[in-house]
């Protein structure tokens, strides 16, 4: 398990009240239904999944979706798993950043990436949506490419023409053993996120 250095997390008393009162809305990209719950492209709902079961955590069914509450050292982050299929991911997005008057540099949207080596993962504050139908979503919604996004890399280990295949298919047995290990990784970058900042997250995790 990656340790962070300490003085990352701490926060100066005379900035503690305005850090303590900041909300942020972590959306896991995934689709709904049983069939879609261990597939690679709903790496953003396991993510969510296992970070709620680690600290406890209820999923609550709301409009759009599912949503925990986690609170951790001042911060609330509002888990999402948006239950609009993945094509319309930034209408739930919207509608809990508008409710719970979040700002744009305070979501995190956790994704799959074809381009990444499995279990890779890329931090980054803007982008293009690289063809990925829940990012495009969301780059409509907000009529902005400038949103922070969490890249979960699932590899490109397919053949020819049977890429929605294997985005769509279960991990192999070698990805199953490694991935829990990937997953505790992937929560810790969370929780930075919300506790030291984005440039301190990237600069932890990214490639990790």
């Amino acid at each position: 398990m990656i340790k962070w250095i300490t003085h990352l997390f701490s926060t100066p008393k005379t900035e503690q009240t305005a850090v303590d009162m900041k909300k942020f809305l972590i959306i896991g990209l995934g689709n709904i239904g049983a069939e879609y719950v261990n597939t690679r492209h709903n790496i953003g709902f396991k993510v969510l999944d296992f970070l709620a079961r680690k600290e406890s955590l209820d999923f609550q069914t709301v409009k759009l979706g599912a949503l925990a509450e986690y609170k951790i050292k001042g911060r609330t982050l509002l888990l999402l798993k948006p239950n609009t299929y993945m094509n319309l991911s930034g209408k739930a997005l919207q509608y809990w950043m508008e409710k719970e008057k979040i700002e744009k540099d305070n979501i995190l949207v956790i994704t799959d990436d074809l381009n990444l080596p499995f279990g890779t993962i890329r931090i980054k504050p803007k982008g293009s949506d690289g063809g990925h139908n829940g990012l495009k979503s969301i780059q409509q919604t907000l009529n902005s490419a400038d949103y922070p996004r969490f890249r979960f890399g699932i590899s490109d280990e397919f053949k020819k023409g049977k890429q929605v295949d294997y985005v769509l298919g279960e991990w192999d047995e070698e990805e199953k053993t490694k991935l829990s290990e990937r997953l505790e990784v992937a929560i810790e970058a969370v929780q930075s996120f919300a506790l030291a900042g984005l440039e301190n997250t990237m600069t932890t995790f990214n490639g990790k």
